[in-house]
Protein backbone atom coordinates (compact mmCIF):
# COMPACT_ATOMS: atom_id res chain seq x y z
CA UNK A 1 0.00 0.00 0.00
CA UNK A 2 1.25 3.45 -0.87
CA UNK A 3 1.72 6.52 1.26
CA UNK A 4 0.00 9.76 0.26
CA UNK A 5 1.92 12.89 1.15
CA UNK A 6 0.78 16.46 0.74
CA UNK A 7 3.77 18.68 -0.02
CA UNK A 8 3.67 22.41 -0.66
CA UNK A 9 6.06 25.28 0.01
CA UNK A 10 4.68 28.09 2.19
CA UNK A 11 5.49 31.48 3.58
CA UNK A 12 5.89 31.78 7.36
CA UNK A 13 2.29 32.95 7.53
CA UNK A 14 1.10 29.78 5.76
CA UNK A 15 0.48 30.83 2.15
CA UNK A 16 1.52 28.98 -1.00
CA UNK A 17 0.70 32.01 -3.17
CA UNK A 18 0.86 35.74 -2.49
CA UNK A 19 -2.32 37.85 -2.70
CA UNK A 20 -1.59 38.54 -6.40
CA UNK A 21 -1.50 34.77 -7.10
CA UNK A 22 2.26 34.76 -7.66
CA UNK A 23 4.91 32.61 -6.07
CA UNK A 24 7.78 34.99 -6.78
CA UNK A 25 8.48 35.29 -3.04
CA UNK A 26 10.24 31.94 -3.29
CA UNK A 27 13.87 32.06 -4.40
CA UNK A 28 15.21 28.55 -3.79
CA UNK A 29 18.87 28.00 -3.02
CA UNK A 30 20.90 25.05 -4.21
CA UNK A 31 20.31 23.23 -0.92
CA UNK A 32 16.55 23.45 -1.47
CA UNK A 33 16.91 22.16 -5.04
CA UNK A 34 19.02 19.25 -3.76
CA UNK A 35 16.48 18.43 -1.03
CA UNK A 36 13.62 18.58 -3.56
CA UNK A 37 15.52 16.28 -5.92
CA UNK A 38 16.15 13.83 -3.07
CA UNK A 39 12.43 13.83 -2.23
CA UNK A 40 11.28 13.43 -5.83
CA UNK A 41 13.55 10.41 -6.31
CA UNK A 42 11.26 8.63 -3.81
CA UNK A 43 7.98 9.71 -5.46
CA UNK A 44 6.11 7.00 -7.38
CA UNK A 45 3.44 9.35 -8.80
CA UNK A 46 2.34 12.97 -8.64
CA UNK A 47 -1.34 13.76 -7.99
CA UNK A 48 -1.96 17.39 -8.96
CA UNK A 49 -4.83 19.80 -9.04
CA UNK A 50 -5.07 21.56 -12.41
CA UNK A 51 -3.54 24.87 -11.35
CA UNK A 52 -0.49 23.29 -9.73
CA UNK A 53 -0.11 20.95 -12.71
CA UNK A 54 -0.12 23.93 -15.06
CA UNK A 55 2.42 25.74 -12.88
CA UNK A 56 4.73 22.70 -12.88
CA UNK A 57 4.33 21.04 -16.27
CA UNK A 58 5.72 23.52 -18.79
CA UNK A 59 8.67 24.73 -16.71
CA UNK A 60 9.81 21.23 -15.76
CA UNK A 61 9.15 19.46 -19.06
CA UNK A 62 10.31 22.22 -21.39
CA UNK A 63 12.02 25.30 -19.97
CA UNK A 64 14.19 24.14 -17.07
CA UNK A 65 15.10 20.74 -18.43
CA UNK A 66 17.05 22.30 -21.28
CA UNK A 67 20.80 22.53 -21.68
CA UNK A 68 22.04 25.69 -20.01
CA UNK A 69 19.71 25.40 -17.01
CA UNK A 70 21.51 24.78 -13.69
CA UNK A 71 22.41 21.11 -13.13
CA UNK A 72 20.15 20.71 -10.08
CA UNK A 73 17.17 22.08 -12.01
CA UNK A 74 17.91 19.82 -15.00
CA UNK A 75 18.07 16.86 -12.61
CA UNK A 76 14.69 17.78 -11.07
CA UNK A 77 13.22 18.19 -14.56
CA UNK A 78 14.41 14.72 -15.54
CA UNK A 79 13.01 13.16 -12.34
CA UNK A 80 9.73 15.03 -12.83
CA UNK A 81 9.34 13.84 -16.43
CA UNK A 82 10.08 10.22 -15.45
CA UNK A 83 7.39 10.22 -12.75
CA UNK A 84 3.78 9.42 -13.72
CA UNK A 85 1.54 12.45 -13.24
CA UNK A 86 -2.21 12.45 -12.58
CA UNK A 87 -4.02 15.76 -12.95
CA UNK A 88 -7.49 16.10 -11.42
CA UNK A 89 -9.47 18.43 -13.64
CA UNK A 90 -12.81 18.79 -15.35
CA UNK A 91 -11.50 21.39 -17.80
CA UNK A 92 -8.38 19.83 -19.33
CA UNK A 93 -9.14 17.91 -22.51
CA UNK A 94 -5.70 16.66 -23.51
CA UNK A 95 -2.47 15.81 -21.76
CA UNK A 96 1.01 14.84 -22.92
CA UNK A 97 2.50 11.37 -22.53
CA UNK A 98 3.10 10.53 -18.88
CA UNK A 99 0.07 12.53 -17.70
CA UNK A 100 -3.34 11.04 -16.95
CA UNK A 101 -6.39 13.28 -16.64
CA UNK A 102 -8.82 12.28 -13.88
CA UNK A 103 -12.23 13.93 -13.64
CA UNK A 104 -13.15 15.38 -10.24
CA UNK A 105 -16.05 12.96 -9.77
CA UNK A 106 -13.49 10.13 -9.92
CA UNK A 107 -10.82 11.86 -7.83
CA UNK A 108 -11.24 10.09 -4.49
CA UNK A 109 -11.84 6.65 -6.00
CA UNK A 110 -8.82 7.01 -8.31
CA UNK A 111 -6.54 8.22 -5.51
CA UNK A 112 -7.78 5.39 -3.28
CA UNK A 113 -7.08 2.85 -6.03
CA UNK A 114 -3.60 4.27 -6.66
CA UNK A 115 -2.82 4.19 -2.94
CA UNK A 116 -3.79 0.51 -2.88
CA UNK A 117 -1.96 -0.42 -6.09
CA UNK A 118 1.27 1.55 -5.80
CA UNK A 119 3.74 0.49 -3.16
CA UNK A 120 5.45 3.85 -2.89
CA UNK A 121 4.91 7.53 -2.25
CA UNK A 122 2.13 9.44 -3.98
CA UNK A 123 2.78 13.18 -3.81
CA UNK A 124 -0.44 15.15 -3.67
CA UNK A 125 -0.21 18.82 -4.61
CA UNK A 126 -2.73 21.64 -4.62
CA UNK A 127 -4.66 22.86 -1.58
CA UNK A 128 -8.17 22.37 -2.92
CA UNK A 129 -7.37 18.84 -4.09
CA UNK A 130 -5.72 18.06 -0.75
CA UNK A 131 -8.75 19.35 1.13
CA UNK A 132 -11.03 17.11 -0.92
CA UNK A 133 -8.80 14.10 -0.17
CA UNK A 134 -7.91 14.93 3.41
CA UNK A 135 -8.78 11.47 4.73
CA UNK A 136 -6.35 9.81 2.29
CA UNK A 137 -3.32 11.91 3.30
CA UNK A 138 -0.82 10.07 5.50
CA UNK A 139 1.86 12.76 5.79
CA UNK A 140 2.06 16.53 5.44
CA UNK A 141 5.35 17.96 4.15
CA UNK A 142 5.99 21.67 4.42
CA UNK A 143 8.95 23.75 3.36
CA UNK A 144 8.45 27.04 5.19
CA UNK A 145 10.18 29.95 3.51
CA UNK A 146 11.59 32.86 5.52
CA UNK A 147 9.10 35.42 4.24
CA UNK A 148 5.71 36.79 5.27
CA UNK A 149 3.40 37.56 2.35
CA UNK A 150 0.36 38.83 4.28
CA UNK A 151 -2.33 36.81 2.54
CA UNK A 152 -3.02 34.73 -0.53
CA UNK A 153 -3.83 31.05 -0.98
CA UNK A 154 -3.42 29.03 2.25
CA UNK A 155 -1.46 25.78 2.50
CA UNK A 156 -4.58 23.80 3.42
CA UNK A 157 -7.97 25.52 3.61
CA UNK A 158 -9.70 23.11 6.00
CA UNK A 159 -12.29 24.14 8.53
CA UNK A 160 -11.76 21.39 11.05
CA UNK A 161 -9.05 20.48 13.49
CA UNK A 162 -6.53 17.87 12.43
CA UNK A 163 -3.94 16.80 15.00
CA UNK A 164 -0.55 15.74 13.69
CA UNK A 165 2.79 14.64 15.07
CA UNK A 166 6.09 16.16 13.94
CA UNK A 167 8.16 13.28 12.54
CA UNK A 168 11.06 15.19 10.98
CA UNK A 169 12.41 18.72 10.99
CA UNK A 170 15.46 20.42 9.57
CA UNK A 171 16.62 23.85 8.51
CA UNK A 172 18.39 24.41 5.23
CA UNK A 173 21.39 26.75 5.10
CA UNK A 174 19.55 29.02 2.64
CA UNK A 175 16.73 29.60 5.15
CA UNK A 176 13.74 27.31 4.50
CA UNK A 177 12.72 24.82 7.16
CA UNK A 178 11.37 21.40 6.32
CA UNK A 179 8.77 19.75 8.51
CA UNK A 180 7.22 16.33 7.99
CA UNK A 181 4.05 15.67 9.98
CA UNK A 182 2.27 12.34 10.33
CA UNK A 183 -1.06 11.33 11.75
CA UNK A 184 -0.70 10.09 15.35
Amino acid sequence: MGTVIYWMNTSIDGYIEAPNGGMDFFEPGDDFHQAANDHVRRISAFLFGRRLYEAMEKPWTQDLGQEGAPALEREFAQLYKETPRYVFSDTLQTAPEGVTIVRRKDAVSTATRLKQEIDGTLQLGGPELATSMLDLIDEFWVYTLPVIVGGGKPYLPVEKELRLRLAEHRTLASGPTYQRYVRP
